[in-house]
């Protein structure tokens, strides 16, 4: 398994030499990051009904607003697979109609990549600014250059992991990317900052998932939240897409507090998972 990563364990950083890779639903943390501070400053109410709608934007960061999701859309998967042009945002939100809800708000988890593309336009909207503008402004300070939003195809180029000229458009919510040793300072940024600490008030979901390393599960705001047996709690998020898979994850109860990132090629979360454990535990 052609693997990559990156471990950050007691302040000491090991990674792998690599350009930047997508990060698929690891985006989804960034985005909740940017929301949950952006609602400190003031900008943003995460409790109150979104304009129309009955849901909040705290039960779209949780997946728990109800939507349903474009995935599993035969038109969808034909789009792609034929190398159309991707959908535009509204596109997207006629595909997945708003007003037909899976189930009622705050009633049951359901995973939507829909719900977070409505996050990023309302926190746009509220800011001014773009998330790829927001993001620059959270990484920067950090020193984290290579952090960016995948725009076109050209992105994907020349990466160790083929894309057969995929185009980041077709994830609705946006896709960044970055180096496996830029996640995982990320994250631990994330995790170390006091005003982003609501993010880890994880509703719980349940227990094992077959072929996954998970024996507990839980989503706080823009995080998977849970257990890895033996290993203890992992606070994080795993991505796949079209033709890599990634997991970033704190694994505090192991040796050295580590924070683990690898990405792996094929669209299957559960390999990276599975290495992410394991390199947590070798420490």
């Amino acid at each position: 398994m052609k693997m990559f990563s990156a471990v950050l364990r007691d302040g000491h950083l090991s990674a792998d030499d690599v350009p930047a890779l997508p990060w698929w639903s690891f985006t989804k943390t960034l985005i909740a990051a940017l929301t949950v501070r952006s609602a400190a400053r003031g900008q943003l109410d995460l409790d109150a009904p979104c304009k129309g709608h009955a849901w909040t934007l705290r039960d779209l960061l949780q997946h728990r607003a109800g939507l349903g999701d474009y995935g599993p859309m035969p038109r969808y998967k034909a789009a792609v697979a034929a190398g159309e042009a991707p959908w535009t945002d509204a596109e997207f939100l006629r595909a997945v109609p708003l007003d037909a809800l899976m189930s009622p708000p705050r009633e049951s988890f359901r995973y939507s990549n829909i719900g977070y593309l409505l996050v990023v336009q309302a926190l746009e909207a509220a800011t001014g600014h773009s998330l790829e503008t927001l993001l620059r402004e959270m990484t920067a300070p950090l020193g984290l250059s290579s952090v960016h939003i995948a725009r076109m195809p050209s992105d994907f180029a020349d990466l160790p992991f083929p894309s057969g000229g995929y185009h980041p458009g077709w994830v609705a919510h946006r896709c960044a990317m970055g180096t496996p040793a830029d996640a995982v300072r990320l994250l631990r940024a994330i995790l170390d900052d006091p005003t982003l600490g609501e993010m880890q008030a994880a509703v719980p979901l349940g227990g094992t998932i077959a072929g996954r390393p998970w024996t507990e599960t839980g989503y706080g705001l823009g995080m998977m939240i849970g257990r890895v047996g033996t290993a203890g709690r992992a606070i994080g998020h795993s991505g796949g897409g079209a033709f890599s898979a990634n997991a970033v994850y704190a694994l505090p109860d192991c040796p050295g507090n580590p924070v683990v990132a690898t990405f792996v090629a094929g669209g299957d979360e559960a390999p990276a998972e599975t290495a992410a454990v394991a390199l947590a535990c070798a420490g």
